[in-house]
């Protein structure tokens, strides 16, 4: 049977004991649950930062078809060769959907507009 919970504590131990001490905890506590969380004033000068926005552009220098998957290769960080096996495997797994999803992209991705040197 649990044992009950009494104002904040839960089995004799503080609610925030990892927190080291001198600190106050982000964020409402239980003594200010009522009240709004103080706002840390160099955090909220900061705008708030934009994701960024993945867009699939077509390799002019590293493509072996049309591109694609150096394109895909360069925005993600990752080696070409091993996108090509992947989407060769991928194919082949399909029945060859992959490959009409692969002519999709080549024919709907722009090429980049500063090749890579």
């Amino acid at each position: 049977m649990p044992r009950p919970v009494h104002g904040g504590r839960l089995d004799d131990m503080d609610q925030y004991t990892d927190i080291p001490a001198g600190t106050t905890p982000a964020g409402p506590t239980p003594a200010t649950s009522g009240a709004a969380a103080p706002i840390d004033a160099p955090r909220a000068a900061l705008p708030p930062a934009a994701a960024p926005r993945f867009t699939l552009r077509r390799s002019r220098t590293d493509r072996m078809l049309g591109g694609v998957c150096g394109g895909l290769a360069e925005s993600l960080g990752a080696d070409a060769a091993l996108l090509r096996v992947l989407l060769v495997a991928l194919t082949l797994i399909t029945g060859g959907a992959a490959a009409i999803v692969y002519a999709a992209a080549w024919a709907l991705a722009p090429q980049d507009e500063h090749p890579a040197y």
